[in-house]
């Protein structure tokens, strides 16, 4: 039987002043339009000093709390040795006060679980609006692809520490995401298929469009052109 954990409630007020406030490096950009997609790092990019299997288990207690506290939808989220991805999008333009709640209660339960003091993200989160479906599809393929593009496995599908494990049946998934309208979009293996396949500079210019605040591609400093065409999908 899995173990119950105690979470802080949203409407928690504490006395005590925080010393760490998880916000965005740049301002944030509050709309409820578009999704948005969302990362973080460890602190120092090392491993996160949890195991693996519980620091899941805590992202998915709290990815449960935000989803119901704060009436955002989840579309995927993968959780890697140091850093995490999640798409979601805020009806309520909420991005600010759901990650801010989000990040330091995670924080809090890790470093409950270790006995230690220590920060456990090395700074604010970064987020990026996709405000298209294609920029959508990318980063939702960007976001699923990354276990495989950090060599950990062969196939997106086989990464445990994932929704997309969860929604293919492999395991139970406690994170209430939205319906998945890629990948049940006609023939799964198909679409699997898809997610499995990219290549290198493909990858490397969608990392490099998701790091700016509305996901763009780059352009050739000696033409000014597009690398990519607007509307593509790798």
């Amino acid at each position: 039987m899995r173990k119950v954990r105690k979470i802080r409630p949203i409407c928690y007020v504490e006395w005590r002043v925080e010393i760490y406030f998880y916000t965005s490096k740049k301002r944030t950009i509050l709309q409820e339009t578009y999704p948005y997609h969302i990362t973080a790092r460890s602190i120092n990019k090392e491993y996160f000093m949890i195991d693996k299997a519980v620091l899941w288990s805590i992202f998915c207690d709290y990815l449960f709390l935000v989803k119901y506290g704060f009436d955002v939808r989840i579309h995927s989220f993968v959780l890697m040795d140091n850093h995490f991805h999640l798409i979601l999008s805020t009806p309520l333009a909420n991005l600010s006060q759901c990650m801010n709640y989000f990040m330091r209660e995670v924080s809090r339960e890790v470093s409950r679980n270790n006995q230690r003091i220590n920060q456990t993200f090395g700074g604010p989160y970064h987020w990026c609006i996709l405000d298209s479906y294609s920029y959508y599809l990318n980063a939702y393929k960007y976001v699923y692809r990354n276990p495989v593009d950090a060599n950990i496995v062969g196939d997106c599908e086989n990464y445990m520490f994932s929704t997309l494990y969860g929604i293919l049946g492999h395991e139970r998934l406690s994170i209430p995401i939205e319906e998945d309208t890629v990948l049940f979009n006609g023939d799964v293996k198909h679409n699997l298929q898809w997610l499995n396949k990219a290549t290198p500079e493909h990858v490397k210019w969608i990392k490099s469009s998701l790091k700016k605040k509305y996901f763009r591609f780059e352009k050739e400093r000696s033409t000014g052109k597009l690398v990519l065409d607007e509307d593509f999908v790798f």
